[in-house]
């Protein structure tokens, strides 16, 4: 049932995730990204904003979905939820920020396994929280590649433009 309170904390999980996504609102790409060598199977621009707000929605409402579920280990769960939000966060001011792309790849397997860690924790205790967090997991499989990937095909952390 959806109650006040219901509503209150799915909002403040909604929050959270709105304040680590804005660490790419602050840190964006720019001319430096815009001028490195990239791979052919680089996502389109217009792909990262789309599918990290649809990400963060989703993220939002599996935890929130853990919240309201309770009982033993959801406290883990949600520590572990709530640092791979901080880790999340710290990802666009290491990469677009500092222009530190080894940095950011460690940053971005240190987050790969917190979201392994939470779809771990969140399917004992409701299956579709843990099922939700899946495409996140997706979606930073394929960062992470392209982090690593931009990274080598730019050992100077350059642009070449």
């Amino acid at each position: 049932m959806i109650t006040p309170e219901n509503l209150v904390a799915l909002a403040l999980f909604m929050l959270a995730n709105l304040g680590a996504a804005s660490s790419g609102a602050i840190f964006r790409p720019g001319a430096w990204y815009k001028g490195l060598a990239k791979p052919p199977w680089t996502p389109p621009n217009w792909a990262f904003p789309v599918t990290w707000s649809v990400l963060f929605v989703l993220n939002a409402v599996a935890g929130w979905l853990i919240w309201r579920t309770g009982g033993d280990g959801s406290a883990a769960a949600l520590t572990v939820y709530g640092a791979s939000l901080l880790i999340n966060a710290s990802w666009s001011g290491v990469f677009f920020g500092l222009r530190r792309m080894g940095l950011g790849f460690v940053i971005v397997v240190a987050l790969w396994l917190s979201i392994a860690a939470e779809i771990a924790l969140f399917s004992r205790l409701n299956v579709a929280a843990a099922v939700i967090v899946a495409p996140y997991l997706v979606w930073v499989t394929i960062a992470a590649a392209l982090n690593l990937r931009v990274w080598q095909m730019n050992p100077a952390g350059r642009a070449t433009a």
